[in-house]
């Protein structure tokens, strides 16, 4: 191999690296919004209103809201592992860092209201 060629090997890989250095915030918070679309959304809605026919039955109250952005992470943790009223727990269902990243999502939810 030519030194040229060898360069540009190392080069490549370094930047490799550091795009793969980067990557994981960004995908968890696309992991994040996959997740509440597939187990959310059908009774919360996509905006977290909970503005849906399932939403409107139970009485759901808005994720956007005050009343549910000032409970602390791991209270929205804790209800979302262990359920609460007719909500299923997803403990065993999904990992704890899922979780983490369905309340780091509920948090984007009420940045866009």
């Amino acid at each position: 191999m030519t030194r040229a060629l060898v360069c540009a090997a190392a080069a490549a890989l370094l930047l490799a690296g550091v795009m793969a250095l980067t990557a994981p915030p960004l995908r968890a918070q696309n992991d994040g919004a996959a997740l509440y679309k597939s187990k959310c959304a059908v009774c919360h809605g996509a905006d977290g209103s909970g503005d849906t026919s399932m939403g409107k039955s139970m009485k759901l109250r808005d994720l956007r809201s005050e009343d549910v952005q000032k409970q602390t992470d791991a209270q929205l943790f804790d209800i979302t592992a262990n359920g609460k009223n007719k909500m299923p727990a997803y403990k065993g269902k999904l990992t704890d860092d899922q979780i983490k990243q369905l309340v780091a999502f509920m948090r984007e939810l009420a940045k866009k209201k």
